[in-house]
């Protein structure tokens, strides 16, 4: 028991540590009130800031404290913020709309709990690079919002995009999750601009399909909560009220876990996993493909082998 808490002290310092450095970043370079707009270097959008609107590598985001907006340039520059619409037509300026000569396929990575869409500049780099898909990563405030409001901010980003476009998804840890919620809201809600029909493939990385224990067992430290958000307690002691919400894809998805072993196991999980999220917790009925490989959570979407994987496993789904 002593060893479980002391764990756990160690992992919530590290969130802590996080999350101040975050929040000092974002505060000197972002929420300058009061000054006019200067085309200045940002850090992107770690954990306060969502894209709505993703074009040619520009950015609309949402803070998801001050509610203001911002756009962001393919270089992370800001070059306007404050209300949506003078977002939207600076935008509209840099990127006038165009008829779409030739349909994209557009793969959407999504980045996991704490982390920002950085964490996905590897695998993105690598499936421009090994096909003609278009890699959209994106960002979203992981510990600053609940889960359904990222899904629904998931949801507008893919629904500006031409309508002739197709998409897959390459999603990390929490970032599974959301895509799950966006899939049940379109179910439910309608999808009139035909997006589901046009997903074609899927692969989770390290996905808590089931939940994380390490959640629920950190959740009462209160300390959790402050650092994770709503987010982070719905992956734990809030997972019956949210897995309702969530669905499985309608299309072929394929699942990679993580397990790892050595002198250093994280006792808050209890059993085989990637030190964050359990082996059978990431298993979901449907999956086309289910492989364990050897890396920590952390590391999913940046191992080599890993990348590789996802490539072949997004190709083999695109040419069914």
């Amino acid at each position: 028991m002593k060893l479980r808490n002391c764990q756990s002290i160690v992992f919530l310092i590290g969130l802590t540590t996080a999350v101040n450095l975050t929040r000092a970043d974002e505060m000197t370079a972002d929420e300058s009130r009061g000054f006019p707009n200067l085309p200045m270097k940002t850090a992107g959008g770690a954990q306060f800031w969502t894209d709505h609107c993703w074009q040619d590598g520009y950015r609309l985001q949402k803070n998801a404290l001050t509610k203001h907006w911002r756009l962001l340039d393919p270089n992370n520059v800001r070059l306007a913020w404050g209300k949506r619409v003078q977002c939207e037509q600076k935008l509209v300026s840099l990127c006038p709309p165009q008829e779409a000569t030739t349909a994209k396929h557009r793969v959407i990575l999504l980045h996991g709990l704490m982390r920002t869409a950085g964490s996905m500049k590897s695998m993105a780099a690598s499936i421009e690079d090994a096909s003609d898909s278009v890699a959209v990563p994106i960002t979203y405030a992981s510990s600053r919002a609940p889960i359904a409001s990222h899904a629904a901010a998931l949801r507008e980003l893919l629904e500006a995009f031409p309508e002739d476009d197709t998409f897959s998804f390459v999603a990390h840890s929490m970032g599974n999750i959301i895509t799950r919620h966006l899939v049940a809201d379109l179910q439910r809600d309608g999808d009139p601009k035909g997006i589901l029909p046009r997903c074609q493939g899927m692969v989770m990385l390290g996905p808590p399909n089931q939940g994380a224990i390490i959640a629920e067992r950190l959740g009462p430290t209160k300390v959790f909560a402050w650092v994770t958000g709503k987010g982070g307690m719905e992956l734990g002691k809030r997972w019956a009220e949210l897995e309702p919400n969530l669905a499985t894809p309608p299309f072929p998805f394929h699942i990679v876990a993580g397990e790892v072993h050595g002198p250093i196991e994280n006792p808050l999980i209890d059993g085989d996993g990637d030190f964050v999220v359990k082996v059978e917790e990431t298993k979901l009925d449907g999956a086309a493909s289910h492989t364990v490989v050897p890396v920590l959570h952390s590391f999913l979407m940046s191992d080599q082998a890993v990348i590789e994987q996802t490539i072949e496993l997004l190709s083999n789904a695109t040419a069914q």
